[in-house]
Parts: structure tokens; C-alpha cells; sequence
């Protein structure tokens, strides 16, 4: 329960995330305004977030790693998720999208309803020569 008498900051704005390949731990901290020991522990916890390492050991956070790690801070902080209910939730998220990804698919291959009907009367006009 949210404590009344603790105000309660205005929602920052999603930062832009600059188009590069890879970002380090650093400047995905700074982006994200959160400390970089928080995008370890976050790390540890949330096993779909896995950075590659650099031959020196450095974490090379891609796009949709910073991606994710915006959703996981916006659960966090803002809707005030534990970490558990954070991971259940990327976890449904995440298994809803391969049920998008088939209604999409399925609707490439099944006809549009009025090129159906359009293709019908085009029928019955010509039987009405």
C-alpha cells in the first residue's frame, strides 16, 4: 500500500535510446538513471536479461536488453511490482507474444472477409449480364 504522506514523483519521461549496437553497463546506467551495481542485481534476478561479455569481461548490454531493463525498471518503480511479481510478468508478456505472432501469421494466410464478398458480388454481376 502506497503511503500517502510520501509524495509521489511525476512519471519521467522514456529516454531515447541512441541507435548504437552495443551499450556498456555505464552508459545503460546513466540512460536508465539507476545506479550500475542495480543493472547487476537486476541481472541476477531476471534470467531473460543476459548481456554478452567483451573478450576483457566488460557486459555489452544490446538494444533489447535495454529494452527490457526500461520495462523492468517501470514495473519496479513505477507500478511498484516486487521483484518476483516483475519476473512473472515479463514471463506472461512473454509467453502472450507467441500467440500475437500466430494470430498475425495465421491472418496472412486466411482471406480478407470483403475481398471475399467483393470477389462474390463481382460473381452475381457477372451471371446478371
Amino acid at each position: 500500500m502506497i503511503d500517502p504522506a510520501v509524495p509521489i514523483e511525476p512519471r519521467e519521461k522514456t529516454p531515447e535510446i541512441p541507435d548504437k549496437l552495443f551499450f556498456r553497463i555505464g552508459e545503460v546506467a546513466a540512460l536508465l538513471a539507476v545506479e550500475p551495481y542495480v543493472l547487476r542485481y537486476w541481472e541476477s534476478e531476471f534470467p531473460s536479461l543476459a548481456p554478452k561479455k567483451s573478450g576483457t569481461g566488460h557486459r555489452l548490454f544490446r538494444r533489447k536488453d535495454v529494452e527490457l531493463l526500461l520495462k523492468i525498471k517501470h514495473l519496479l518503480y513505477e507500478k511498484r511490482y516486487t521483484i518476483e511479481g516483475a519476473r512473472q510478468s515479463l514471463q506472461n508478456d512473454s509467453r502472450e507474444k507467441p500467440k500475437a505472432a500466430e494470430k498475425k501469421q495465421r491472418d496472412l494466410f486466411t482471406p480478407d472477409p470483403l475481398t471475399t464478398i467483393r470477389a462474390e458480388l463481382c460473381h452475381i454481376l457477372q451471371i446478371l449480364k
